[in-house]
């Protein structure tokens, strides 16, 4: 079966009408089915089906009643579960442990997910087919493969497979890994037997592991002592990080209590023309039809392109070498244009490409030689790396192919780009992406100023920034409509101090960057900044660093928000702490006047202002 249906099917009749009366798989997810390329359900799904299987959707179902799970019987391979495109209790809380009114991807908004969704829906998954294989996978089966630190109930949590009876676990970008499985499933072998694939971790019982030759292996401080010990913790971060990369990773092993968690080395990122298939098949950029009700995870990306995978940034607080690895995977630029012409003849398509990119938007067609042969150098980060060719020749090359086609009016780059990447030399390049491909903003993330902050956050120091920003206001000289910066930042990171932040504020004050682009620093599983969090300690030196937590996070994020009246009290708590009564006072430079309600402090006139 290779032909592709207008979307996968969600209900038996949908099955019938395709000739279909058993699934070969069938997809749970806590996303609504949502039927494009940014969705990983809908991937997936279209990869399995291009490969030959038979595919099913269970989107969203009710945990607390079996009918939704039964509604499309028993699949011939295997179960595959999926808590949806983002981690259930990211999608439930605030970083400030808020439940969220509203769910961005379910049908208009409602909440429809459990909490660790993909527990929930494994076990009831494997309660209702006991003898049917279970594989999970998406982000937060990925980054909660070993033991790690929980920041919702604040403890050390077992690795999910430890917990959800579930056969295999998929970690980062599946499509290799579930084409496989069911390969071999449909040959006959055994789910148990399983255990070679890059790119997944299995169970292995405790007699098995006493028994086994453990050369090869890296084995890591099992779950006991890395619950007990924050030293533990942090040394065996560090372990299984190193071996993240898919040509000189090793296989990492972490004991538990009643089993032993094996991850295989990662999977090979693909090529570019397996890249290319997989973005171009038929999808229908739409929910379900079953739906009546939009969902508004849909609407900012449905006329997007993926240019790209993977990201060297190497940022302290992102899981992406966990999950998409360092190594720049790129498509070619025949194969963006073929998917922005489909687009272009959808009768919604108003001529906007709302984005083309990926983790960060410059780095498409960037590659080193070395990720060929020996991958990612384990010594240093390619971000810092001068044998790098940052050319953005191949990005501007498709930028400039994909305003010639016919009905394109815009092509824009929402997702942001790497300021770090653009040299004083690059000034050309800077000046095509401001005339042409930001809509009057452009979003770059700093984060921060302060340069140990900076350091802690994997970050490049406040001089690279101020440099580009510069470089980007002399482009607006001149300009009948200015544009402008969009500067993300962070508050309550490790490393962070209010005086920290205080200087951050004032760099806001002076710079006239005042945003409401700030997020609180969340600890989500499995990246350096949370196992920070938790320990205390640089997982790579040791070394003790500074952690803020509680009321003072609720400080520093109040800072980067001084000027709304709401966080008067926060916002003069923190700056008595710091030592700084000079900002509290009605002169320019004040943050906050003397007393609240009282008038505000007088501001600078300057030029090219935002209003």
């Amino acid at each position: 079966m290779t032909d592709q249906p207008e979307f996968l099917p969600m209900a038996m009749e949908e099955a019938e009408r395709l000739g279909i009366d058993r699934f070969d798989i069938i997809l749970v997810t806590g996303d609504a089915y949502v039927d494009h390329p940014s969705f990983g359900t809908a991937l997936l799904g279209r990869v399995l089906w291009d490969a030959g299987f038979s595919v099913g959707v269970i989107a969203q179902p009710d945990w607390r009643s079996d009918a939704d799970f039964q509604r499309l019987g028993t699949p011939r391979l295997f179960f595959s579960v999926s808590a949806g495109n983002v981690d259930s209790m990211v999608d439930a809380f605030t970083p400030n442990l808020k439940r969220r009114s509203s769910d961005v991807y379910s049908p208009g908004g409602r909440l429809l997910r459990p909490d660790r969704a993909t527990l929930v829906y494994t076990d009831r998954v494997h309660a209702l087919f006991p003898g049917t294989p279970i594989v999970i996978g998406g982000i937060e089966a990925s980054l909660r493969r070993f033991a790690h630190y929980d920041y919702w109930s604040d403890s050390v949590r077992q690795s999910i497979l430890a917990d959800a009876p579930a056969d295999l676990l998929v970690f980062g970008m599946g499509e290799r890994q579930v084409v496989t499985i069911a390969r071999r499933l449909a040959a006959g072998e055994a789910a148990g037997s399983l255990t070679d694939i890059p790119g997944t971790a299995y169970r292995l019982d405790l007699k098995t592991w006493r028994s086994t030759d453990h050369a090869g292996y890296v084995v890591l401080p099992d779950y006991e002592e890395v619950k007990q010990d924050r030293y533990a913790y942090a040394r065996a971060f560090a372990q299984h990080y190193r071996e993240q990369d898919p040509l000189r990773g090793r296989t990492v092993a972490q004991p538990h209590p009643k089993t032993v968690i094996i991850q295989n080395p990662p999977s090979m990122p693909l090529a570019s023309i397996e890249l290319d298939r997989v973005y171009e098949l038929p999808y229908a950029r739409a929910t379900h039809p079953s739906y009546t009700e939009p969902v508004p995870a849909l609407g900012p990306v449905r006329f997007s392109v993926v240019s790209h995978r993977g990201c060297f940034g190497s940022c302290s607080f992102c899981a992406l070498t966990h999950h998409q690895g360092r190594i720049i995977q790129s498509r070619s630029i025949d194969s963006i244009v073929r998917e922005v012409e489909r687009m272009a003849a959808m009768p919604e398509f108003t001529g906007v490409v709302q984005d083309v990119g990926g983790p960060t938007a410059n780095m498409y067609g960037i590659h080193c030689d070395r990720w060929d042969d020996a991958g990612t150098c384990p010594d240093r980060r390619c971000i810092d790396c001068p044998a790098l060719d940052r050319s953005h020749k191949e990005q501007l090359r498709l930028l400039e192919r994909l305003r010639e086609i016919p009905g394109v009016k815009h092509v824009f780059i929402a997702s942001g780009i790497r300021y770090d990447l653009i040299g004083p030399g690059d000034r050309e390049y800077l000046a095509h992406v401001c005339e042409d491909h930001i809509s009057g903003h452009l979003k770059v993330a700093p984060e921060h100023v302060s340069e140990r902050v900076c350091s802690c956050m994997g970050k490049p120091p406040r001089d690279v920034f101020d440099a580009f920003r510069k470089r980007f206001e002399a482009l607006q000289e001149g300009k009948p409509k200015r544009q402008y910066l969009v500067p993300y930042f962070m508050s309550g990171h490790p490393g962070c101090r209010i005086t920290d932040m205080v200087e951050l504020a004032e760099y806001v004050r002076d710079t006239d960057l005042y945003t409401e682009q700030v997020q609180d620093f969340t600890p989500t599983p499995m990246s350096i900044s949370t196992t920070i969090y938790h320990t205390g300690l640089d997982p790579f030196t040791l070394e003790e660093v500074y952690v803020p937590k509680g009321r003072e996070k609720r400080v520093q994020r109040a800072l980067m928000h001084y000027r709304d009246p709401k966080n008067y009290g926060l916002v003069r708590e923190g700056l008595r702490a710091a030592g700084r009564e000079d900002l509290i006072g009605n002169a320019w430079k004040c943050l906050i006047p003397a007393r609240r309600g009282g008038p505000p402090r007088a501001g600078r006139k300057k030029k090219g202002r935002r209003p």
